[in-house]
């Protein structure tokens, strides 16, 4: 449905874009990732027909957006990250006015009623634009993005500004919207792509740095070899013995104390199950296990990583740091951040090498 093939973008100097090639399959929800100034924007707005590229294609439906820029923009429904609202409208007007503006040839009335069924805003049919909570607003600009039933929907940081609750409803509407429309979410809110998202599209300093599905990824890292366990003894021994111990790959201790027990993060080896092993350990030694709980990998870790990665493991940018929580240091890079990521990125850099050749191949052959 949508096809990207060695797209670059340079603004003088500048290489926004830096030769990045994917597709997105029809029905697929992606998430589209990167820290500030990677080249997700510029990317996004070449796609939508907004910018063009230095070189390199870009499609939609089979359509190049270059070429038939019109006809792609057909298939194209876009929420920017500011809604375009009218604010002196009512919702009706609005939406009507979208619909002339797109030259729709369905049937008004039924099409614009369906879209307020899809996005729950039938109640607010009637009112003014701006009498309505950041929440309808929101739905308001989505619904304009639905007229016309365009195959693509693109959306740019779509739960911006809302509260838990609405973010929850714009999120299931998203995950809807999948059955009958292709969808890019660009987001730096990362727990909206492992919901939502069928596949996670990494870019940094203009080159993509991971593509992968969403469900290879929590594969990738289902197995729980993370736990925090609560250790009564002496601090010292009971860490030095993690840290020697045969499976564990990683083990600190942490600034929890309950009584003589103190908690301490461990790591175990990829195919190694701990957990029995460390008990018995612990038990010839006569220091209680007093709690063990088993801790998860979240896409945050993964996101930090593999942009990590892309840069050598230098420092993230500030933006990053500033929109993203990172965990407390001496727990950014444990053994199971660094496999994955570098997995992930090893992937990515294979995909654009094979991209390259069969490129070079068809020229050949031209």
């Amino acid at each position: 449905m949508i096809k990207i093939e060695h797209l670059v973008k340079n603004y003088g100097s500048n290489c926004a874009v830096d030769d990045i090639s994917f597709e997105v399959e029809s029905g697929e929800i992606v998430g589209f990732l990167g820290p500030n100034g990677a080249g997700k924007s510029t990317t996004m707005n070449i796609l939508t027909g907004y910018l063009s590229s230095t070189s390199g294609k870009a499609s939609v439906a089979g359509i190049d957006i270059l070429r038939d820029p019109i006809g792609a923009k057909k298939q194209i429904g876009y929420l920017p990250e500011q809604p375009p609202l009218y604010l002196d409208m009512t919702v009706e007007e609005y939406l009507s006015f979208n619909f002339n503006l797109k030259r729709c040839r369905l049937d008004r009335a039924q099409h614009i009623e369906e879209v307020c069924e899809t996005v729950k805003i039938k109640d607010v049919y009637h009112k003014v634009i701006r009498t309505l909570s950041k929440g309808y607003r929101q739905r308001v600009g989505i619904a304009q993005a639905l007229i016309g039933k365009p195959k693509v929907i693109i959306f740019d940081e779509p739960t911006v500004g809302l509260d838990p609750k609405q973010i929850i409803e714009i999120r299931n509407l998203i995950r809807s919207l999948g059955k009958d429309h292709t969808v890019i979410l660009s987001t730096h809110i990362l727990q909206e792509v492992q919901a939502v998202c069928d596949r996670i599209i990494i870019i940094n300093k203009g080159k993509i740095v991971a593509n992968e599905r969403t469900e290879n990824i929590s594969n990738m890292v289902e197995n729980n070899r993370r736990f925090n366990v609560k250790i009564a003894g002496p601090q010292k021994d009971i860490l030095a013995m993690l840290k020697g111990m045969s499976g564990i790959a990683y083990a600190e201790a942490l600034a929890e104390r309950d009584g003589d027990a103190y908690t301490y993060m461990i790591e175990s080896e990829y195919g190694v199950d701990i957990r029995k092993k460390l008990f018995y350990q612990l038990a010839e030694r006569n220091w209680p296990l007093v709690g063990m709980e088993a801790l998860g990998m979240n896409l945050e870790d993964i996101f930090i990583t593999v942009v990590d990665k892309s840069e050598e493991y230098k420092a993230v940018g500030t933006n990053v740091r500033n929109r993203i929580k990172r965990r407390p240091r001496g727990q950014e890079k444990s053994a199971l951040e660094r496999e994955v990521g570098a997995s992930l990125y090893e992937d990515a850099q294979r995909q654009r090498s094979e991209s390259s050749l069969s490129a070079a191949s068809e020229d050949d052959d031209e």
